[in-house]
């Protein structure tokens, strides 16, 4: 029998909260009380020793009220864009204030596509990400609705999601929702619709359950949904969909309540090992010793103390061949380096890099998740 995911053993979870969820309409204000059970949510996860990123809509709600724009159902881009600059803040503020009031400090990132798809921006908001998380903060996430246009933004918090748990390898990504999961069907038009508590695999058969996304000032729906899972379970994370209306969602959830869950793929980490290995055309040579060699074989990241020579021209990110001295390739990897930095620090170690660079990087030259061994 596959055994269902538990929030109680997850390492690193990221939870997307939806604005129909935290915003109350009538008043254009967070609902306080919800979002305050959140917090003590988010807390006694982080006191059992599990990383929190919030993924996290509502700025434009927010704002409506106070620019007058309640009555428009359908705003204009740039009414949006002016919308999330105002409630931005007060998104912001809400957060910090609630996560404060338990010990937590909360730090907010804006994102666009192109964060996620650039792959040095990509490296650049994945350490940004993982510092947080090292240092004890609540990353508090949203699209930066100010700046992109309609054609390049997400469009839903649920595909933003599913990309931050992809960059920061969350072992669970968590969609709060009106509904606790996915059913055959809709059931608020068919009485007959089947809760699904377990989906092993996406095939075209579940992605056709999903529906039109509800009325509100939700931009989601299942249908945004079953586009995240494809994008966490392809990336080895397991998803689920639970019912975020009540208090202590997350508490109700590790405790068992009603839920979908979408199992990660069983090969979900080596597809990237895959595309790196294939996908690319390396830009670079990394020269190594038999030591490093040695080490790599062994599962390790590579270090620049076994580094004896860097050619070509590359900057961070980039996909370069790892060879032997007799020049062999051994592997491919994404170099946490330019070529030039990668020159300098060249046979020395991690604690030498702040006076060689000015700065401290990356310990590892190329670490080991991004190394694929040919």
């Amino acid at each position: 029998m596959t055994a269902t995911p538990s929030l109680a053993s997850a390492r690193r979870v990221v939870v997307k909260i939806g604005s129909a969820l935290l915003v109350d309409p009538d008043r254009a204000a967070p609902r306080e009380e919800w979002l305050a059970s959140v917090a003590d949510d988010v807390a006694a996860l982080r006191k059992a020793g599990t990383e929190v990123v919030l993924v996290s809509s509502g700025a434009i709600a927010l704002a409506r009220h106070a620019l007058g724009l309640t009555s428009r159902p359908k705003l204009r881009l740039e009414e949006k864009q002016a919308a999330a600059a105002v409630g931005q803040i007060r998104l912001a503020q809400a957060w910090t204030a609630v996560l404060s009031e338990r010990g937590l400090t909360a730090a907010q990132l804006l994102l666009t596509p192109d964060d996620t798809e650039d792959r040095q921006r990509y490296l650049n908001a994945r350490a940004t990400l993982d510092t947080l998380l090292a240092l004890g903060c609540v990353p508090v996430i949203n699209e930066n609705d100010t700046v992109a246009t309609a054609e390049i933004r997400f469009g839903d918090n649920d595909r933003l999601a599913a990309r931050v748990a992809q960059m920061i390898d969350a072992d669970q990504l968590i969609l709060l929702s009106d509904i606790d999961g996915l059913y055959t069907a809709d059931p608020r038009a068919d009485p007959q619709a089947r809760h699904i508590p377990l989906v092993e695999a996406m095939t075209p058969d579940i992605d056709a359950m999903g529906g039109a996304p509800p009325p509100g000032y939700s931009s989601g729906g299942m249908r945004t949904k079953l586009v995240a899972a494809h994008i966490a379970t392809e990336s080895g994370c397991a998803m689920a969909i639970a019912l975020g209306k009540r208090e202590h969602p997350l508490a109700a959830l590790r405790d068992g309540a009603p839920c979908t869950w979408f199992l990660p793929g069983v090969d979900g980490r080596s597809a990237r090992k895959q595309w790196i290995a294939g996908g690319l055309n390396p830009v670079g040579d990394i020269v190594i010793d038999a030591g490093a060699m040695r080490a790599l074989k062994q599962g390790g990241s590579l270090l620049s103390v076994g580094v004896v020579g860097v050619s070509g021209e590359f900057g961070r990110g980039d996909l370069v061949r790892v060879v032997s001295s007799s020049g062999e390739e051994f592997g491919r990897g994404l170099c946490a380096y330019t070529s030039g930095e990668a020159t300098r620090l060249l046979g020395h170690r991690s604690e030498e890099f702040e006076d060689i660079l000015g700065w401290h990087g990356p310990e590892e030259l190329i670490h080991r998740d991004n190394l694929v061994l040919l």
